[in-house]
This record gives structure tokens, sequence and C-alpha cells, in this order.
């Protein structure tokens, strides 16, 4: 990921004050940049890196900061940037699983502005929204929310209701979603692309919508994680293929790699329930039970069907914990 000095957004996509009745320049200095170290033995080192660079937003007094959970996934070292140039560290506090978010404790004082959370449900098509990595107005797009609309992503991860903006924000991970009163309403997790019936695809972001923190927010905070059972993870990487789902990567060591699915198998049904997408997936698996549940699976394997159980664990067994240094 390129540093906030190497890059930045054309003048004729950023916010202009006079557009916002909020007041820009705060708003977007309580957005820093982000990164993190992770040991080279971590579980997630292989798929995700070493090296993170990213973005965090500063919403409470006492310095905590919210970002996209992937980018401080097993980080044993966290640094943040604010806009005037200062280096703070950070302590990872927490991240979910579920939602996709994650939470950072400044050790060091920000002196920041926190920005205040907003209601993401209030959002609707077309509105007018500023995605804003760290680095202030010139790390800012003007954008408009494209949909809201249910997200399956390959890693066994699922929202009812995604938010996607466009266009699309280059430097996308844990950006701020602004309203237009100056709340903030969402976290950026992904680059999109979507086809378009003629010219080319729109490129566009996919933002964790806000609603989910506050329900979790004590228990991420008190406890590192919800307190409610972990769901059933199994190490499946699926994708869909002309309506079929088709099992397209295994984590090593993972539940589903040990049970004996393979690369290729397309899933035909999950507890006797039939599976159409990823979506179906998803629930099928977690309506099992919590993690630890048994999930049977029907596959379809050269050229006949097998049936196999998948004995399922705790995504976060598999994670180094957050460390106080």
């Amino acid at each position: 990921m390129s540093t906030s000095s190497e890059w930045e957004i054309p003048e004729h996509a950023q916010p202009k004050q006079q557009d916002w009745a909020f007041d820009i320049e705060q708003a977007l200095s309580s957005v820093l940049t982000l990164r993190a170290t992770v040991p080279a033995d971590a579980f997630t080192a292989n798929t995700l890196g070493t090296e993170r660079g990213g973005n965090g937003v500063v919403f409470r007094s006492d310095g905590l900061v919210l970002t996209i959970g992937y980018l401080i996934t097993e980080a044993d070292g966290i640094w943040l940037n604010t806009n005037d140039g200062r280096a703070v560290p950070g302590h990872v506090l927490a991240y979910d699983q579920e939602t996709g978010f994650g939470l950072v404790q400044a050790l060091g004082r920000l002196g920041l502005p926190p920005m205040p959370l907003g209601r993401s449900a209030r959002l609707h098509a077309g509105e007018r929204v500023i995605v804003a990595g760290g680095g202030g107005r010139e790390h800012a797009v003007s954008a408009r929310i494209a949909a809201k609309q249910e997200f399956a992503g390959y890693w066994e991860y699922l929202l009812d209701e995604a938010i996607f903006t466009s266009p699309a924000h280059p430097n996308w991970g844990g950006a701020a979603l602004i309203a237009s009163d100056g709340s903030l309403v969402g976290i950026g997790s992904l680059h999109l692309q979507q086809a378009r019936e003629h010219g080319p695809p729109e490129h566009l972001n996919m933002i964790v919508p806000i609603d989910l923190l506050p329900p979790i927010l004590n228990d991420l905070m008190t406890l590192g994680r919800p307190s409610h059972p972990p769901r059933p993870w199994l190490g499946l990487y699926a994708t869909e293929v002309e309506d079929k789902v088709v099992v397209a990567g295994l984590a090593s060591g993972g539940p589903a790699r040990r049970a004996g699915l393979k690369m290729g198998d397309i899933v035909l049904a999950v507890q006797g329930g039939e599976i159409k997408d990823l979506a179906s997936l998803y629930r099928g698996i977690w309506r099992c039970g919590a993690a630890g549940a048994s999930v049977p699976f029907l596959v379809y394997r050269d050229g006949r069907t097998v049936d196999v159980d998948v004995k399922s664990a705790d995504r976060g067994s598999f994670l180094k914990s957050p460390s106080l240094h």
C-alpha cells in the first residue's frame, strides 16, 4: 500500500467545503493512516502479509480508533500517523471476525476531535458522502452511495446489508465513510468492480456499516471479541461459478482440509439444505451451531456425490492474540 505522501486524489474529486454543512478539515483530522507489523509465523501472514497499511478513525476522546480488522489481525506493532505529521504507537484492542471491525487504542496523546458515530441505516442510494483516508483533503473522495445490499466474501464472511460507494477510494482499507452531517457511518473494507452493460466496469468501495458497531462495542473493549459463542469456521474459500458454489481454496491446517474437502468440490447441500450461492452456504454452516459443531456437506466430485462431515472450529483459536508490550 502506498504511503500517503506518494499519491493524492485529483483536485476535482476532492470534497469542497462549500458543498458540505460541517467543517471538513476538522472531520478529516480524525482520520489517521495506520501501519501494522505482523509476525512471520502468524496464521494470516501468508494471505494478508506481515506489513499492512491503511487507515483508522478516532471516534472517542480517549484515543480509541476504529479500523478494518484485517489490517490489525495478529499484529504485534501498530503506528498511527496524524495529518500534522505525528506518529503515535497503538495497541490492538480487538478485531471482530463477523463484522470485520477492528479497534486500536492509541498509546500516546492524539489530541484530535473524535468523529461522532452516525446511523448507516439512514443512508440511501444516491446520497452524497465522503470516503476519507488519512492525510487530509488530498486523500478524500467526494462520492455517492451506489447501493446497499447483501455482500458475501469468499473467506466465510457475510453482511446482510453492506454499503457500496462510487467512485472508489484508492486507499480503502479502514477509510472513513462520512455522511452529510459529518458523522461516521462506515469503515472501508474492499475495492470491487461491477460490470456494466455499456462501457467499462464501475469501481466501487465496499463499506462495513457503522450500525453493526454499537451492539458489540462494549464487548470488544472489555473482552476483545463479542460475548456470544463464536460461529463455526471451516477454513474454506469458496466462489460462485455458473450458479454453483465451488471450493476454491482451503486454509492450511483448517477444519475443511482436515476433513477431506478438496479444491474443485461443488457444494450441493449443507445439513440437507440446498446451496445456491455463498450466502446460503455460510448461513447453512452457521445454522449448525457454535464453533465446534459438525457441519455435514454433500459435494459433487469427479462425477459422483460425496458426503463430508467437517468438525468446525473457532477461527480465533488459529490467530495470535493481541499483546501489550
